[in-house]
């Protein structure tokens, strides 16, 4: 009886093991992908940032300075 206690033991401790490994495998990607989307949100902030700087050096839609690209097209098929 002691022996098939000793072999339920052991196999306890077995898989004990391998669900520690596993979880902390699991925590690994978990701390993996939370640094990833650190990364990935600096990328976009600072892209919305340049948007931002490219939009603001656009002419305003009231100035007359903007071009008109659909009339500089009809000119050019007269």
């Amino acid at each position: 009886m002691s022996e098939l206690t000793n072999q339920s033991y052991d196999r306890l401790q077995d898989s004990l093991a391998r669900l520690e490994s596993k979880s902390k495998a699991l925590l690994d990607a978990v701390e993996q992908n939370h640094k990833q989307r650190l990364i990935l949100e600096g990328k976009i902030e600072d892209a919305q940032a340049r948007i931002q700087q490219i939009l603001s050096k656009l002419p305003a839609q009231g100035n007359d300075g903007q071009l008109d690209l659909l009339a500089g097209n009809s000119k050019d098929s007269e």
